[in-house]
């Protein structure tokens, strides 16, 4: 048997992407110093399935390109979270998303520039 032990994420301010996570997440900063820094206690709420820590690794490398992987965040009312995350330092991008007439998420980036993707609310959707 394997399982994922963490979700690892390159940052060059790690204590500070997961202070933005953590108010984004509503998890805790359970440990920073130089070189990460590790957010615990992500609780899916609807069936209470825990999730693997995520920790940010320091890299010095500024990140160029569009993320390889990214969070999908599923609220309840996605415009409300989405001013809730731009008030926390989160901002609202364009990466072609805007073509489609479709769409129905809105994609933003943390204080470092990587992106995630804020759902509409499955009420909204049907």
């Amino acid at each position: 048997m394997i399982k994922i032990g963490y979700i690892v994420i390159d940052c060059q301010e790690p204590a500070a992407i997961a202070k933005f996570w953590e108010e984004v997440l509503g998890a805790k900063v359970t440990f920073a110093d130089g070189t990460g820094a590790m957010l615990e206690n992500l609780v899916n709420l609807e069936n209470g399935d825990k999730f693997p820590p995520i920790l940010f690794y320091k890299n010095p490398d500024a990140k160029i390109i569009k993320n390889r992987l990214h969070f999908d965040l599923s609220p309840d009312d996605q415009g409300a979270e989405v001013l809730r995350i731009e008030g926390l330092g989160g901002k609202r991008i364009e990466i072609g998303q805007s073509a489609d007439p479709a769409t129905t998420w809105v994609v933003m980036a943390d204080p470092e520039g990587n992106e995630f993707c804020v759902l509409k609310s499955p009420e909204a959707t049907s």
